[in-house]
């Protein structure tokens, strides 16, 4: 079964997503960042698309129930490096 992943816009850069995997389930609470907007492929893209796609990235390499609570994208960033930024750029470039 696909993992559900729905975004929710709060205000002033930040959404709400739950992600469900199944009968697992979480929410975290996500800050789009400038410093992550800047990089090259990402710049003027859709935040909310933004925010689903890191979501993603971070179910393909971590169990949904490990999602923290809430996830700055710059510090996102910083612990994977350009692969972060990188992939992110990929799937953005998919659609």
């Amino acid at each position: 079964m696909a993992v559900d992943i729905r975004v929710e816009p709060l205000g002033d850069r930040e959404y709400l997503v739950r992600v469900e995997d199944g009968p697992v389930g979480a929410e975290t609470r996500i800050r789009v960042t400038d410093g992550v907007l800047e990089r090259p492929g990402l710049a003027g893209g859709d935040e909310r698309r933004i925010v689903h796609e890191t979501v993603a990235f971070l179910i393909e390499r971590q169990p949904v129930i490990d999602i923290p609570p809430m996830i700055d994208l710059d510090d996102l960033a910083d612990a994977y490096g350009d692969a972060f930024p990188e992939e992110l750029a990929r799937r953005l470039a998919r659609a």
